[in-house]
């Protein structure tokens, strides 16, 4: 298999004098810089980019791309993970470029198809998950994460209800307890059982008046359902804690059970991973929550 050796870098395969061509993307005429850029903020001399032909750039980047495991490869193994493979088609039609060309700062009279779609995406979230709203403002998992929990803190505020500490089972994804450190909780740690789940006995001794809540995911990180999910779910609600949902796995479950129908309070999922956002190069990405009525 290609790439298996020592590969150059793009810099030690430069030729002073080469290089390779590019289209124009725009009919924008060319402007020169110091036009731009204040002068101040210029550099003195030209950074020192690689020139290499069009067929070495591809050849390089191949043969490093050979040297990689990804999705359209082979299944990725691990539980909680971002990289899930997404079908052509939706990258295709994410590519869109009514979709994709739209400024962020246009105004709601000139997007009315962008808002409509994300309303449509809101409702159907809520309808997959068993939650009564949503909220797209979280842009990867890990905010969603927060957001999550910042949304339980202010529950329990709201209520005059001072509790400090979040249960996590020890096979949590490992956002998950920084998530609870920023939302200002203390982590709990509760032991899985001989089978890989939450150790019921266990998680009954840990709770108590001072509980926020629980997260957890389910199908949890090995991959396994969390079968006593209903019971758990009403332990945690008998002390007045809340149920949270780490969609990181939701892909197991999408159309078969819903998150809301075992006892979560809230629910955030990673769209890159369950609904073919595109992902990778740190984006775009997006996790909304989703929250019961209560």
């Amino acid at each position: 298999m290609l790439g298996h050796e020592v590969e150059p870098t793009v810099f030690e395969l430069s030729v002073p004098g080469r290089s390779a061509y590019q289209l124009r993307t725009t009919d924008v005429p060319a402007r020169p810089l110091d036009e731009l850029i204040p002068s101040a903020h210029l550099r003195a001399t030209p950074v020192a980019l690689a020139e290499v032909s069009e067929r070495d750039l591809v050849g390089h980047y191949t043969r490093l791309s050979h040297r990689q495991f990804s999705v359209d490869l082979g299944a990725y193994p691990l539980g909680s993970c971002t990289m899930k493979y997404n079908p052509k088609f939706c990258d295709a039609v994410a590519a869109d470029p009514g979709l994709n060309s739209v400024h962020p700062g246009v105004p709601a009279s000139l997007s009315q198809g962008w808002l409509a779609l994300l309303v449509d995406l809101e409702e159907k979230l809520c309808a997959i998950t068993g939650m009564a709203a949503a909220t797209l403002q979280p842009a990867a998992g890990a905010a969603g994460e927060l957001t999550g929990l910042l949304l339980m803190r202010a529950y329990h505020e709201a209520r005059g209800d001072a509790r400090r500490r979040v249960l996590i089972p020890d096979s949590a994804h490992g956002t998950n307890p920084a998530s609870v450190t920023l939302g200002g909780y203390e982590v709990t740690t509760i032991p899985s059982n001989d089978r890989g789940l939450v150790d019921l006995d266990a998680l009954k001794a840990a709770l108590g008046p001072d509980v926020a809540g629980i997260m957890l995911t389910n199908p949890n990180t090995l991959g396994l359902f969390e079968e006593e999910i209903v019971e758990i779910a009403a332990a945690v609600h008998d002390v007045g804690g809340l149920l949270y949902y780490d969609g990181a796995n939701l892909n197991a479950i999408v159309g078969v059970v819903r998150p809301g129908d075992m006892g979560f309070d809230i629910v955030h999922m990673n769209l890159h991973k369950t609904f073919a956002t595109p992902h990778g190069g740190g984006g775009p990405g997006a996790g909304p929550v989703a929250v019961a009525a209560r």
